[in-house]
């Protein structure tokens, strides 16, 4: 018997039903079962479930001969599963990746009746809005029942948020009724039984809204069906005699908010129809206002309809509806010009900013000011950090000024002098610097002053393509402007790299008259003369233990896809590693809190994405796992292992554009597929000889001028002019 059984209605979903399919089966988890019903569906669905069922075992294909609706469907699905808990999953969403795995675990962990699941909303144009269900359900108690937490009954009460003991369903006789709001009725009954209920904090569905069709969006009479499902829900529940006296309050008031929130949605009920629906709200609300427990709801608004429905008043109804929402509208109108003022005085204040920078242009450059930035002013690191600390050690003369963002602010190391970007000292040390020192380009206004120097370290060895060379692959450039690329890469005195492969990339993608300084990283100094002391003492600070394997991964961005999205389950990966091994999860700088935190019931996950100093993790780990990002090429400096999983090189490689074929010249063992990935730790090839003589080939390229003086170099040739 397997643990789960995943129930999947199909109809009219042929543009969605392979997106759902391949999250349900491409997760690491398998001791699962699809059941898909084909509710006679008439378009292409029956097709693709066949061809998912010959190719995979675990799809089982159920085919009505009639249309029953969703809730029979359903049914239809519970009777043919035979897994200990049913997922009752739409089949025009889909789950988020590790979901089936984190679920088990969650199921593992507490053995609950009803376990709650985390959602997200994916709207048609791709945009995705958090739902909050994930933090309410942080705060739930890790097993109760509704009357211990009745928040459980304000979570959006579907049945696809909802992992179900099978036997509860089976003893209980809980189906699904038929028509809309078929929901109401299986959902409430469900939790008023449970004598156990858990829930994942994590996303775990993404809930498609789509465009049209939704009952949500459409007008009609048969939002009237509310009624009869909680008529049905009511009833469910006073079969339990005792504990029902103690639900009744809790679900009137849910009740009511449900009725209240139908009714006063111009999308749902027609405007012909509303005294009518009025009317069963009032009937429902004498039926079932409980003798005892039953308090009017908080906010004055809400209280006050309360009232009203209770009097039958649908008349002063409507008019405290339409003054809630004529104070709503004057709201807005009052909102609308403190937004504009609020803009107005914005670009005010930018105007007289950047009249305040063009004034202080006209002072004299400060020979000994040296303006420092890196990642857009997100705070002190990368080369520039590095080249700062070697200037205060050989050029003492120079005032060393950092520019952070507000945010930054409090990540600044002690003693360091900086300036707030948008404030008066920011624009004045712009205008004023003799040196301008950053690993990403200056704002497009910023001047390139005669007598200033303008050097860009940049922030990694190039395997994908950037600059001018972009332009063959559009799909990566998010920035087409390459004219304005160039304008701001000719203010360039210098420009740092790495390597001789660098050096050829950056004159192709960037041919600006800079003068190229082939020296090596200055933020790979620390790497080149690391010693093992260093190591420990960074592990100490990190927790991590000596006998602990520590695997960093460091997956880089790709532009076309959602942010946020991986290509690699990391709970399933740590879960797989086993409790020895600890995985460092480095996201790239662009996805800072945009994914969910990683959780794994066996292996350990620490989220190391905002750890300042990137350099630290280096040294902490003892393998790097990654798939294209630069951070390959400072690693190799360590001589560690490296693992490149690469389930996607092909694509990457026609949609971003590359430099060389990294499946020529890898810096390790390459994994293109998850099992492999497991089998490359697992058989220990990762750290075998012929994963070492890769590397060295790799370090013979790239890492040859990582000595611990790169930024001794730059520091002499550009600070001191010494030439050397």
């Amino acid at each position: 018997m397997a643990l789960l059984s995943v129930v999947l209605p199909v109809y009219k979903v042929q543009g969605y039903l392979r997106q759902c399919l391949d999250s349900l089966l491409d997760q690491a988890f398998t001791d699962f079962e699809v059941v898909a019903v084909d509710d006679c569906s008439p378009d292409n669905s029956g097709e693709i479930l066949a061809e998912y069922a010959a190719r995979d075992p675990r799809v089982r294909v159920v085919e009505l001969v009639e249309n029953v609706g969703l809730g029979r469907a359903r049914n239809v699905g519970l009777d043919h599963a035979v897994g200990e808990y049913v997922w009752f999953v739409d089949s025009d969403d889909w789950l988020a990746q590790g979901a089936l795995r984190a679920v088990a675990d969650r199921i593992d962990g507490t053995r609950p009746d009803v376990l709650i699941v985390g959602y997200d909303r994916v709207n048609w144009d791709t945009s995705v809005k958090s739902a909050g269900s994930v933090g309410v359900l942080a705060s739930a108690p890790e097993t109760f029942t509704v009357e211990e937490w009745p928040r459980a009954l304000s979570v959006l009460h579907v049945a696809w948020n909802k992992v179900v003991r099978r036997d509860l369903l089976v003893k209980r006789g809980l189906r699904f009724e038929q028509g809309w709001y078929e929901d109401v009725s299986f959902t409430f009954p469900l939790l008023a039984a449970a004598e156990r209920i858990s829930t994942l904090p994590r996303v775990c569905v993404h809930y498609r809204q789509r465009r049209t069709g939704a009952i949500t969006k459409t007008v009609g009479d048969r939002h009237f069906e509310i009624f009869d499902h909680w008529a049905h829900a009511m009833a469910l529940v006073d079969e339990d005699g005792d504990r029902a006296e103690l639900l009744r309050p809790l679900l009137f008031e849910r009740m009511m908010w449900h009725y209240l929130t139908v009714l006063r949605n111009v999308e749902r009920v027609k405007k012909a129809s509303r005294r009518r629906f009025f009317d069963r709200v009032v009937e429902d609300f004498r039926r079932y206002k409980p003798a005892v427990g039953y308090e009017l709801p908080a906010g004055r608004a809400t209280g006050l309809r309360h009232k009203l429905v209770e009097r039958g008043s649908f008349t002063t109804f409507r008019l405290l509806d339409r003054a809630v929402r004529i104070a709503k509208t004057a709201n807005r109108v009052r909102r609308v010009p403190r937004t504009r003022v609020r803009k107005f005085a914005k670009r005010v204040r930018q105007a007289a900013h950047r009249g305040y920078y063009k004034l202080q242009l006209r002072g004299p450059v400060e020979e000994n000011l040296a303006l420092y930035a890196a990642y857009w002013y997100r705070g002190v690191s990368c080369n520039p950090a590095a080249i700062s600390r070697k200037a205060q050690e050989l050029a003492p003369g120079i005032r060393n000024v950092w520019v952070v963002s507000r945010s930054g602010v409090r990540s600044v190391p002690a003693g360091t002098e900086y300036v707030v970007a948008g404030t008066l000292p920011y624009y004045r040390a712009l205008a004023r610097a003799r040196f301008m020192i950053n690993n990403v380009n200056w704002p497009g206004w910023v001047v390139k002053r005669a007598g200033s120097t303008h050097v860009m370290t940049h922030h990694g060895t190039p395997l994908k393509m950037m600059g001018m060379d972009q332009a063959d692959h559009p799909a990566s450039a998010k920035d087409q402007d390459f004219h304005a690329q160039m304008r701001r890469a000719d203010r360039w005195d210098f420009s740092i790299t790495a390597n001789t492969h660098t050096s050829v990339a950056w004159e192709r993608a960037y041919p600006c008259r800079f003068e190229n300084l082939e020296v090596g990283y200055p933020r790979n100094d620390r790497l080149a003369t690391a010693t093992a002391a260093d190591t420990a003492a960074v592990r100490e600070k990190l927790g991590l233990a000596p006998h602990e394997r520590v695997v960093l991964y460091t997956p880089t961005h790709r532009e076309w896809l959602p942010l946020g999205r991986q290509v690699l389950d990391v709970e399933a990966l740590a879960d797989r590693l086993g409790p020895d091994t600890v995985l460092l999860m480095r996201a790239h700088y662009l996805y800072a809190g945009a994914g969910h935190k990683a959780q794994s019931a066996r292996g350990r996950i620490l989220d190391v994405s905002g750890y300042p100093m990137v350099e630290d993790l280096y040294l902490a780990a003892d393998v790097m796992l990654t798939d294209y990002s630069s951070a390959m090429f400072d690693f190799a400096i360590l001589d560690r292992p490296l693992v490149i999983f690469a389930p996607d090189w092909k694509a990457y490689q026609e949609l971003r554009g590359v430099y060389f074929d990294l499946m020529e010249l890898p810096p390790g063992e390459v994994a293109t597929t998850f099992d492999g990935l497991v089998e490359v730790f697992e058989s220990g090839t990762y750290a075998s000889g012929r994963a070492a003589a890769k590397r060295t080939r790799f370090r013979e390229r790239f890492c040859y001028l990582d000595d611990g003086k790169a930024s001794e170099r730059v520091v002499r040739r550009v600070l001191l002019d010494s030439g050397k």
